[in-house]
């Protein structure tokens, strides 16, 4: 018994230094990427079903190196994230394009989480709003009336 719980024991001792290991990042050098965004949150407002979903957000690499984004995922499939593959040398710009489904009447409240190769590597965005139906035509209640009085 005795053997079985000092076996335990250094089992657990060892998983936890291992996993120890791995959440250790170096320590900043300053040559690292830094990506800085002009905004983290769009307002779309009150839009109408069907109208243009699309917002970018735009953003700078102020650091040091190559800016690589590695990942952009949105928190629902409504929302379509597209962003530059291609690395963003220091003092450059670019956008991440974001398209809502607006076919979704009701509230907006979405995020995109960006990851990237920079010090400040997970950056989240936001995008909120309301789709409202969009108003119902006025038909006439007998068309044939509107066709009389032309």
């Amino acid at each position: 018994m005795k053997k079985l719980l000092s076996l335990a024991v250094m089992m657990l001792f060892f998983a936890t230094t291992a996993l120890q290991a791995q959440d250790e990042t170096p320590a900043p050098t300053g040559n690292e990427p830094e990506i800085t965004f002009e905004k983290l949150e769009h307002n779309y407002g009150n839009i109408l079903k069907g109208e243009n979903g699309v917002c970018e957000f735009k953003f700078t690499n102020t650091g040091k190196s190559d800016l690589v984004l590695t990942n952009v995922r949105s928190s629902c499939g409504c929302t379509v994230p597209s962003w530059p593959k291609e690395a963003v040398a220091p003092g450059e710009s670019n956008i991440i394009k974001v398209k809502y489904n607006t076919n979704r009447i009701g509230v907006i409240s979405k995020t995109i989480t960006v990851e990237s190769n920079a010090i400040n590597n997970r950056v989240v965005l936001r995008i909120k709003g309301n789709v409202a139906d969009i108003p119902q035509e006025t038909v006439p209640e007998n068309p044939d009336t509107q066709l009389n009085n032309r």
